[in-house]
């Protein structure tokens, strides 16, 4: 067993429902990535850390410092973190490699870690159904469209993509998460399955669905989602043997 460990964390949506509470949640998360980073042998960020990204040519969106500052301070002292794109901060393009050192990744990874296979995304757009939103996610990642959107002011272009991020699926219109659905009706579950028809995997870890889940697949096998620092504040580690979801305490 090694004596670090991995972390995964996933949808803290810093930016939303405003400034003072998305605030308090973002020193809460500095607070974590200080606590945690002599234990980490690696840190993944599941998608979302943002409730909206854009990257102009020469703009980034206001605000995050605190987050930004202790991400690249961790960087700088040789803590891999790896970051996978999220629907909410999906338009990144250069900013983290460049400033932070800390590479994006636009879709799903396999890893191997302790001799484990992880396989490892945010999980928006997976899975059968929710066509709706897949021709939302492509028009999204459309080149093109990117282009035309950096065009807008950045008070418009926010002011848009605010609206959209309060659709999400999965949040209801009362702002609670809405609840576990059932293996056979999860999304997630079911294309963890199919992934497992045609390959092995020691873990499927996904972001998205903003519930702490653990569930056995078959016998070797496990569905892991991170929750959320939203209402869960939870994240994941894996020692080389163990694997935990844990919540964390300000205390």
């Amino acid at each position: 067993m090694t004596s670090k460990k991995t972390f995964f964390i996933s949808d803290a949506h810093l930016g939303t429902p405003n400034h003072e509470e998305s605030l308090i949640r973002e020193k809460l998360l500095v607070k974590w990535l200080e606590q945690v980073r002599h234990q980490a042998k690696e840190i993944y960020i599941v998608g979302d850390l943002f409730d909206f990204w854009f990257e102009y040519s020469r703009v980034i969106p206001k605000g995050f410092v605190r987050i930004l500052g202790k991400l690249a301070e961790l960087s700088d002292a040789g803590v891999p973190i790896h970051f996978l794109t999220g629907n909410h901060d999906v338009w990144m393009k250069g900013y983290f490699e460049k400033e932070l050192k800390i590479p994006v990744y636009h879709n799903p990874v396999v890893r191997i870690i302790e001799g484990k296979k992880f396989y490892i995304a945010h999980g928006d757009g997976l899975g059968p159904g929710d066509y709706g939103y897949k021709l939302l996610k492509i028009i999204f990642r459309n080149p093109f469209c990117r282009w035309l959107f950096k065009w807008l002011h950045p008070d418009i272009g926010i002011m848009i993509a605010d609206f959209w991020s309060k659709r999400s699926r999965y949040v209801s219109a009362e702002g609670q998460i809405e609840p576990f659905e059932g293996e056979d009706k999860e999304w997630l579950i079911l294309y963890s399955r199919s992934l497992l028809e045609k390959e092995h995997y020691d873990y499927l870890i996904f972001g998205h669905r903003h519930l702490a889940l653990d569930i056995p697949l078959n016998d070797k096998s496990r569905f892991i989602n991170l929750g959320d620092w939203l209402t869960c504040f939870t994240y994941a580690e894996f020692d080389g043997e163990t694997f935990m979801i844990k919540r964390y305490s300000n205390d």
